[in-house]
């Protein structure tokens, strides 16, 4: 029987062709113990393998839990084993996608993954369960249709995202997708990007207002330019989201568009010499970019710019590139009254619009929480082949979109769609909600991001037709945890998974961020307001979007009605849903969307307390909250950043002391005690540790209490302030999680 390397000899570029090879000996050491498991862990994921989550081999799909049977590896959980079935991320500058890949990608997803395809907010296709042993040729099929896993993971430079509306965009300066895709081929297994402390992303904007390419949030961000004639870009470095968001600074103006490689391969350069290796948590560029501040990270890139020697790509891959890549499979036509189904109005109206070159329209296929079938997508695939050819883009918010649909098309278009259960309008309104996997399938994932996700769309989608413009216009992006997957920085109703805790159990819970701005790439990034049990999220939405139409003013947007009602004002909304209800009282409040389970059950005893009490750190962790409420108001209202530094750091001391006086009642305020106290009853003997981000979140107060010197800077003030969020809630998690052992303990001494 002939392998999938012999069949595709010849087909693979030889240099994928010997990596995968690689890959696959590997593995077969792995297997072998013969290879340390640190090792392969960077090797894996530098070819986009990731180990996954079980969730008890059932996966949420945006419509109901399904079972899955992988009865061969029944490990579940965060602690599966290195070659239990995971996920294997699959490479797509700019999200560019043709048929045939798309049909390769849906045979792989069939016969080693779920049959399941999920759009990633990075434009990025992930496929879930999969062995590692098939990997290797998972890998050779799509190498031999152009498509590569490399360095989809790792610390490596991650997927080039750009805007799926390159090259037909009505505002645009010009095409960038073809500058993209440059980018990719220069840098992918490139000398200078493989020593980095974490992963860099890039990402291109045709537009400097709309929302495009989000590049202010990015490591590295190029927004098209045409300066006396001549293409170039503003570049931006240092911007990121994650559990401290920063936006991107300006490093350039304008870099001719032939010097953008070789600028950026500096910046590679720099990064990889002067970034964080040791701390993970401050690996990325962000930090780099800022403690060195961008004068001199600006005198760095253009000193070793110098240093660099010739490369002939650094031109030939940018030279004579085109505006728009292809041409249309079909002549441009008017629908002519052409007979059309019901709901194509309201599909037309939601999910197609018109681009630059008359007579054609973009359509945009609105994908439930990112998923499709691998018989969705070999339909999809066959539309795009007839009506649209090689021009199918994945999107950051999680759909495909079909490019130069003629308009006689469209009909015939939305029928098609229609067949495939792929007709869904509301793209791009509030109930095309954007979340990353969180605990479906992600290690990290805390809440359940996919289950409200699917709970707000049936909420939202039927009101669609009757609701406000406003609303509709809306923006809801939802992660599972402190890191940003899905962006809801960027939403105007974002949230984020965390937990409280009550009675030595642990409730599901989503901190609530508000006001976000995708517009002007991802120019603002929203205010944290208070967490609310995860059951009373949807209720939030509703109170916020009612308080919205009641209160704005003449054309206000969502942004804009938030900033005006501030931190205070909008608290007030969200607090009455913030409220723990007991168990005996709201049973289920404890168990997570799309689950059947309490929530973190293996974290709890199985037996109560006689009794119910309100805990001592309950009401001493309060202060902190208060104090970090105070330094965001500070720092919005007042513009007071010194004063926000000061109440950011007040808030971290009294969320210490609030757990120090579990255990010493009788500490002082003092902050040198404090400190001390904490230090070694917390963070020295790692029970403030996070599982995954280990003492993150405790160094924040380290950090902050060696130098407590305010630094006078806006930008500066906001990080910190984030920073003393991050330590509450993490002191949050600890007090549970040690509660949670005292009940274990006292229902295993009663069973005695």
């Amino acid at each position: 029987m002939s392998s999938w390397s012999s069949l595709l000899d010849g087909r693979m570029r030889p240099e994928w062709a010997e990596e995968i090879a690689d890959f696959e000996a590997q593995i077969e050491l792995r297997l072998q113990g013969r290879l340390d498991e640190k090792v392969f862990a960077e090797t894996r994921l530098r070819r986009g393998v990731y180990g996954q989550r079980y969730d008890n081999g059932q996966r949420f799909d945006g419509y109901a839990t399904r079972e899955l049977d992988f009865a061969d590896k029944p490990t579940k959980g965060p602690d599966t084993q290195w070659d239990a079935p995971g996920m294997q991320r699959i490479k797509l500058p700019f999200g560019g996608l043709t048929p045939e890949q798309l049909e390769v990608i849906a045979d792989c997803a069939e016969e080693y993954s779920d049959s399941i395809l999920h759009v990633t907010t990075r434009q990025d296709v992930q496929l879930h369960f999969v062995h590692i042993e098939d990997t290797p040729d998972l890998m050779r099929r799509l190498a031999a249709v152009g498509v590569t896993t490399r360095e989809a993971c790792g610390n490596s430079v991650r997927n080039v995202t750009a805007c799926p509306l390159a090259g037909v965009c009505h505002t645009e300066a010009f095409d960038v997708a073809p500058y993209a895709r440059a980018l990719m081929e220069f840098l992918l297994g490139h000398p200078d990007v493989q020593d980095f402390g974490r992963k860099f992303k890039p990402a291109f904007s045709g537009c400097e207002h709309e929302a495009c390419g989000l590049v202010q949030m990015h490591d590295a961000g190029y927004v098209a330019r045409v300066q006396d004639g001549r293409r170039g870009f503003k570049v931006v470095v240092g911007g990121g989201l994650g559990t401290v968001p920063r936006q991107a600074e300006v490093l350039s103006e304008f870099t001719p568009v032939e010097d953008f490689l070789v600028q950026t391969q500096a910046i590679a350069r720099v990064f990889a010499r002067l970034g964080e290796k040791k701390n993970r948590n401050r690996a990325r560029m962000k930090f780099l970019v800022n403690k060195l501040g961008i004068e001199e990270f600006r005198r760095l890139v253009a000193e070793e710019q110098q240093t660099i020697p010739y490369d002939p790509r650094h031109h030939g891959f940018v030279e004579n590139l085109p505006v728009t890549a292809g041409e249309p499979v079909r002549e441009p036509a008017e629908m002519n009254g052409a007979p059309r189904l019901d709901g194509f109005e309201r599909w037309n109206l939601t999910n197609v619009r018109t681009q630059r070159q008359r007579g054609y329209r973009v359509v945009t296929v609105h994908l439930p929480i990112g998923d499709l079938t691998s018989e969705h997508a070999r339909g999809l695939a066959d539309i795009a082949r007839t009506y649209s050819g090689d021009r199918m883009r994945t999107t950051v918010e999680q759909n495909i979109v079909l490019r130069f649909i003629a308009d006689a098309d469209l009909p015939a278009v939305y029928e098609a769609l229609g067949a495939l259960g792929l007709a869904s309008a509301g793209a791009g309104t509030i109930a095309d909600v954007t979340a990353c996997p969180g605990t479906d399938t992600c290690k990290l994932g805390i809440a359940s991001s996919r289950g409200l996700a699917g709970v707000l769309r049936e909420q939202l989608a039927p009101r669609a037709a009757q609701q406000d413009a406003a609303v509709n216009e809306m923006s809801i992006k939802i992660s599972g945890c402190f890191n940003s997957c899905a962006q809801h920085h960027l939403a105007d109703i974002g949230f984020y998974g965390n937990s409280r805790g009550m009675d030595g159990r642990q409730m599901p819970h989503f901190q609530v961020i508000l006001g976000g701005q995708r517009t002007g790439n991802a120019a603002k990034y929203g205010m944290a307001v208070g967490a609310v049990p995860s059951k009373n999220a949807p209720k939030v939405v509703d109170a916020l979007t009612d308080a919205y139409l009641a209160g704005r003013e003449d054309g206000e947007s969502f942004q804009d009605w938030s900033q005006r009602m501030g931190k205070r004002g909008l608290k007030g909304i969200v607090q009455p849903f913030m409220e723990l209800p007991s168990y005996a009282d709201a049973a289920d409040f404890y168990i997570d969307f799309a689950d059947a389970r309490l929530f973190a059950m293996a974290d709890h005893g199985v037996g109560e307390c006689a009794g119910e009490v309100v805990s001592l750190f309950g009401i001493e962790v309060v202060k902190a909250e208060s104090e970090v409420f105070d330094a965001q108001l500070a720092l919005e209202e007042q513009g007071d950043a010194d004063q926000a530094e000061e109440h950011a750091y007040q808030a971290m001391l009294a969320a210490a002391r609030a757990l120090v006086r579990t255990e010493f009642i009788d500490v002082t305020h003092d902050p040198e005690e404090i400190v001390k106290e904490w230090k070694s009853r917390f963070f020295d003997t790692e029970k403030f540790f996070d599982r995954f981000a280990g003492g993150k979140f405790g160094q924040f107060l380290l950090d902050r209490h060696a130098d407590p010197t305010p630094s006078g800077n806006p930008t500066t003030a906001g990080q910190r302030v984030e920073e003393a969020q991050l330590f509450i809630e993490a002191a949050h998690a600890c007090e549970a999680k040690l509660e949670a052992e005292k009940t274990a303990i006292k229902v295993t001494a009663g069973s005695k």
